[in-house]
């Protein structure tokens, strides 16, 4: 046998044996063994450069070379799922999908781990690639660190994977490791973990490949993407993944009832805490990928799965004192001080009140013994009081009336549960806030800028807006305290590539009150200049998708403050985009202008998503609910009885699927 043939014998060797001992939990050789054959592929491959593989079990040790990740967009979004907290909601997303699939369907349940979101892309049969979650439409490349999880399969077992595909999962620190990590921060005098979750995420970023190898992370993969998977069901392809080579979690079941739903929730609902890895709830998806892409997605999550979030860790503790945050929109959030107590894996030293009428609700006082939940398992805030506890307590906790910042006086709008400070042009947390809201990444994505140092410009009198960083120089900033000459120039660097920031995010970044992410989006196709959307009316505005009339107001009242019209007038001079791009509209028609239309059934040729989408292309408007006003309805197969007795009733026409494609044809 030739070294090069002993190479290619050891690689597929190795790659077993740590399939075996990291995902079937069944060594075949001892440790020791492993070791030595490990020491003899390293020894050939030195040996032999020019045999090179980069899924070669020896990249698992990972490298001291420091990396930069570079953002990667991912072919499929990576939305977040909706959260429900009882069995009456899970009722309602299982009745929602029954109704709209309006055919027999089966749910997979599985646990839903803690950890940090990857998506894996094989192609002929090796990782290529692992990206982080990011915001949902882009991530980190974080390759080289994920090659030394050993659950994760460098080249695949057996046969029938397709030539390309996308495997999702949950990176992890088991709560073995995460103990032991800690043990050895709190001897070396470093800052401990909150908990696994943050640990294998902070892990998982680290620039040094050899320091994530030492972490021992772990891996459960749980949804198969990609053209030509080997079966309809989601469950059935997490079968044939596990015969590949990927750790697929045993827990998941499919079932056929509510009943059978509940039941598994109810069992784990206890018996996750004997699980060696963190779970915080339960995964509930529609198992069929073709009833998946009928029901289709919101701008945010998936219709066909959502999370059921278990009871959170309840905790008693005094306390001590309130005190009050003002938030960049001037809201005045009250905010208890405890004792320390341990909850869900974090010391909880601080927990929302929300705002008076909560604090009236709980009739708390100074020294109270106070219940502390985590809302979700991740936001502590307080429920209750043990009053019988109540010996020797202080006085009363009333809400302020005064800003604790600028000292205005507080209102309180009608309608609304939250104290408002409304000196937001010279309230320091509001402007500051509102920077910090301009610089973040889901706006302008300016790196470098984080609340410390937008904290440390402020104080010097260097920014009072947003459109004062356009006027920021690298000689300016580079003598202030802990910024080198390097980090300067990063940050104007980064200042100069946001002017090519898209319109949608500049217009997400200003900070309009209620004009969130997806707001945004929408505003800026409908109107495509910042000129166009300040002349905009009322009735205007409302007439865009999902824009109320709430969100509307805000809109008109933020234009006609004379201070915001002159940040927009500056962020123009400093050559912001304040307009969309053009688009590519060769494809669009007027084929369906001025037509209102609603969705209703199973379809063959397309998905829901798809049809809304060449509806939009055509000139129509995709509509929720029937009404008079409904020009007609697209039916797919399976259309819900009361919605074809509502469109007889009203004379509204049903449109077939192939009837619609010949419309737009």
């Amino acid at each position: 046998m030739t070294e090069i043939e002993r190479i290619d014998q050891l690689r597929e060797e190795l790659h077993r044996h740590n399939y075996n001992y990291y995902v079937l939990n069944a060594p075949e050789i001892s440790d020791r063994e492993f070791d030595e054959r490990m020491r003899e592929l390293q020894d050939l491959e030195e040996k032999h450069p020019e045999h090179f593989d980069e899924n070669s079990p020896t990249m698992r040790v990972g490298s001291d070379i420091n990396k930069n990740f570079t953002q990667v967009p991912h072919r499929y979004p990576m939305l977040s799922l909706g959260n429900t907290y009882s069995e009456a909601e899970v009722t309602e997303f299982y009745e929602r999908v029954k109704k709209d699939l309006n055919e027999d369907f089966e749910i997979c349940c599985e646990m839903k781990y803690d950890g940090t979101s990857i998506s894996l892309t094989y192609e002929g049969g090796r990782l290529v690639r692992a990206v982080t979650r990011g915001d949902g439409v882009q991530g980190d490349d974080v390759t080289d660190n994920v090659k030394t999880i050993r659950s994760i399969p460098l080249v695949l077992h057996g046969t029938g994977y397709p030539d390309e595909f996308e495997m999702r999962g949950e990176i992890l620190m088991p709560w073995t490791v995460f103990e032991e990590l800690n043990k050895e921060r709190e001897a070396r005098e470093e800052p401990l973990f909150a908990n696994p979750r943050n640990a294998a995420s902070g892990t998982l970023k680290l620039q040094n490949s050899a320091v994530v190898a030492s972490r021992k992370l772990d891996a459960y993969l749980y949804y198969l993407l990609g053209d030509n998977l080997p079966c309809d069901g989601h469950y059935e392809n997490l079968q044939e993944a596990e015969k590949w080579g990927f750790k697929i979690s045993h827990i998941t079941r499919k079932c056929h009832t509510l009943q059978e739903v509940f039941e598994f929730i109810k069992y784990w609902d206890t018996e996750r805490k004997n699980l060696p890895v963190a779970t915080d709830g339960i995964v509930l998806k529609v198992n069929s990928l073709r009833q998946q892409r009928n029901l289709g997605y919101t701008a945010k999550s998936p219709r066909w799965a959502i999370a059921y979030k278990f009871q959170a860790e309840r905790a008693c503790t005094r306390l001590n004192k309130v005190t009050y945050q003002v938030g960049r929109t001037g809201a005045v959030t009250p905010v208890a001080n405890l004792d320390p107590v341990q909850l869900s894996g974090t010391i909880v030293k601080r927990a929302s009140l929300h705002n008076a009428d909560i604090i009236e609700g709980l009739d708390l006082h100074i020294g109270d013994m106070v219940y502390v939940e985590k809302g979700g398992e991740i936001i502590p805030k307080i429920v209750g009081v043990d009053k019988e506890a109540r010996l020797l307590i202080g006085d009363k906790v009333k809400f302020i009336t005064r800003c604790p910042e600028c000292g205005s006086p507080l209102v309180r709008y009608e309608g609304e549960a939250a104290h408002y400070c409304p000196n937001d042009t010279a309230c320091p947390p509001q402007i500051k806030g509102k920077i910090e809201h301009f610089i973040s990444r889901k706006a302008m994505n300016i790196d470098g800028l984080g609340p410390e140092t937008v904290d440390q410009f402020y104080q010097e009198g260097l920014i009072r807006d947003a459109a004062d960083l356009y006027s920021l120089r690298a000689d300016e900033i580079v003598k202030l305290e802990r910024m080198g000459e390097k980090s300067a120039e990063n940050i104007i660097r980064s200042i100069e590539r946001s002017r090519e920031v898209p319109f949608e995010r500049v217009l997400f970044a200003l900070g309009i009150r209620f004009v969130g992410e997806t707001v945004a989006k929408k505003v800026a196709k409908a109107f495509c200049s910042i000129d166009m959307l300040a002349q905009a009316t009322l009735d205007d505005l409302i007439h865009v998708d999902e824009i109320g009339e709430k969100i509307a107001q805000s809109i008109i009242l933020y234009f006609r403050n004379l201070q915001n019209r002159e940040l927009i007038e500056r962020l123009r001079r400093a050559g912001v985009q304040l307009e969309a791009a053009a688009q590519d509209t060769s494809n669009h028609t007027d084929k369906l202008a001025g037509k209102s239309i609603v969705i209703s059934g199973v379809f063959t040729h397309h998905s829901r998503d798809e049809y809304k989408a060449l509806i939009e292309q055509h000139g129509g408007k995709n509509v929720g609910s029937i009404s008079s006003k409904t020009s007609f309805i697209l039916a797919g197969d399976n259309m819900g009885p009361a919605k074809l007795e509502k469109a007889k009733k009203l004379g509204v026409p049903i449109v077939g699927e192939d009837e619609f494609l010949q419309m737009i044809e």
